[in-house]
């Protein structure tokens, strides 16, 4: 006989996502038509006049309190709202609302989130107004610690493809394999992407890439910084919004939301350690996927091998990499279940919920009994993983914080920008304006260990970085924060 159901037990019984054929101005409009669509997922247009708590992660637009905005747009002004700045997690936003109905704190639940970029030239933001909520959110959750250092600034590192590409050509150093080998499998990952947006009627760009497309310049597929080009980067202008709402297995009941509906988050794990990318030991490893990937599949009393779908974060080609590694995924398998952050669409904070509907409706259409996804914020520094299930959890809901397992394993390592002397090259990029070069930075080794940022503007210094394998070169740091060949 089977168990009966904890009545606290969390379940997402309603998901959608909003696009651009859906109407309204802006983000909130999107994320609006995203929950009404969700309620109509659940067949209960009632769950959003009853929501409790309301959970939105922090966009590019100007709204102060949209979780607020939300619930007052849909008659429940008295539900508790909760923000999340940029920096933290998006899985945290699942694991809270999970949380929060388990401890009977709420008992419907919306988390939602999105993006109109690509609409916003025809439909500038408004500022924040009296109705997106003057006072805040109940809650505000903001990161604490460096996800860039001071010294990545100092060298020009502002900006999320320039530390990807550092990590990717460490990851290069690491594998030990060509610069032509490694060009021709990123392309190849990002096609086998391409192939998956195609086959989803909600990818922001369906059309499919092949391998060779991917590394030419055609299509405005220019180079953002080596070896990325603009369609192996996350592609965030776009007008996307997702919303999922969860419930006690009581409530749903309660409002009728059959039982065919349901899925289950079976577990959460994240790691909020923070170390800046050219501290961290191993710029190609990442600790926290290890330790959050084996905390979630334990929790949820199940491994790698009885996974039926995966998503995994794919804001750049060596993330995926990295988490695969880590996970003990083949990377040869099918990661995404949306075509990936390039071609499904990565609305800045908010991927994650996007493919947190992906997820849930194949697993309730049938396409497995488990599913798990990643979440990454800043540059593969904050780790998250969570496990969801088409039937109910044997050990209930779990969640797990593995923060400290990786800081206790994760010592930074120094970095100056003052090095002088000669250093070897252990990773490097240049980055690019439109068209042209404008920056070379290379992390180095200096005897002794010390590692040292450096920088070239020099035209020539960049086409040779940009047409040669620096991997392992020697040159020659000025104490300024320069080098030269």
């Amino acid at each position: 006989m089977t168990a009966p159901l904890d009545p606290r037990l969390p379940v997402v019984v309603g998901v959608a996502a909003a696009g651009p054929d859906d109407g309204g101005d802006d983000a909130l409009d999107l994320m609006a038509v995203a929950a009404e669509k969700a309620a109509a997922d659940a067949s209960c247009a009632a769950l959003l006049p009853a929501l409790d708590l309301v959970l939105c992660p922090r966009g590019s637009w100007p709204s102060t309190d949209p979780a607020g905005a939300l619930a007052r747009r849909f008659g429940a002004a008295g539900a508790r709202t909760v923000v999340a700045e940029l920096g933290i997690l998006q899985t945290t936003l699942l694991s809270r609302a999970a949380a929060a109905v388990a401890a009977g704190e709420a008992d419907v639940v919306l988390v939602s989130g999105g993006e109109a970029r690509r609409r916003a030239p025809r439909h500038p933001p408004a500022p924040a107004s009296p109705a997106a909520g003057p006072d805040g959110p109940d809650e505000l959750l903001a990161p604490t610690g460096r996800i860039i250092s001071a010294e990545e600034i100092g060298a020009g590192l502002v900006n999320a493809p320039s530390h990807y590409a550092l990590l990717e050509n460490a990851r290069r150093a690491a594998l030990g394999i060509s610069r032509e080998a490694h060009l021709a499998a990123i392309a190849e990952l990002w096609c086998r992407f391409s192939a998956v947006a195609a086959g989803n009627p909600r990818a922001a760009f369906g059309s499919p890439w092949t391998a060779v497309e991917l590394r030419s310049e055609g299509g405005d597929n220019r180079m953002i910084a080596f070896p990325y080009r603009k369609w192996e980067v996350s592609q965030w202008n776009v007008d996307q919004a997702a919303a999922l709402l969860v419930c006690s297995v009581e409530a749903a009941r309660a409002h009728g939301v059959a039982p065919d509906r349901w899925v289950f988050p079976h577990a959460v794990a994240e790691s909020d350690h923070m170390v800046p990318v050219t501290e961290r030991p191993a710029l190609h490893r990442s600790p926290g996927f290890s330790l959050a990937g084996r905390a979630a599949l334990e929790a949820a009393g199940t491994t790698v091998d009885e996974l039926d779908l995966l998503d995994l974060y794919s804001c750049f080609p060596v993330a995926v990499s990295i988490q695969a590694a880590e996970l003990g995924i083949p990377l040869d398998g099918q990661l995404t279940v949306t075509g990936g952050m390039t071609f499904g669409g990565g609305p800045l904070n908010n991927y994650v919920l996007q493919a947190a509907v992906e997820m849930c409706g194949r697993l309730r259409g049938g396409d497995g009994r488990l599913g798990l996804q990643t979440a990454i914020s800043g540059m593969v520094t904050k780790q998250g993983v969570a496990v969801w299930g088409s039937e109910p959890p044997a050990r209930g809901c779990r969640l797990v914080d593995v923060t400290a397992d990786v800081a206790a394993r994760v010592t930074p390592h120094p970095v100056v920008s003052d090095g002088a002397g000669p250093a070897t090259v252990s990773t490097y990029t240049v980055m690019y304006g439109r068209p042209d070069p404008e920056r070379a930075v290379v992390l180095a080794a200096q005897p002794g260990g010390v590692r040292a940022l450096a920088v070239s503007t020099d035209p020539e210094v960049m086409s040779a970085m940009a047409d040669d394998d620096w991997l392992g070169r020697r040159v020659t740091l000025d104490g300024r924060g320069g080098f030269t060949a």
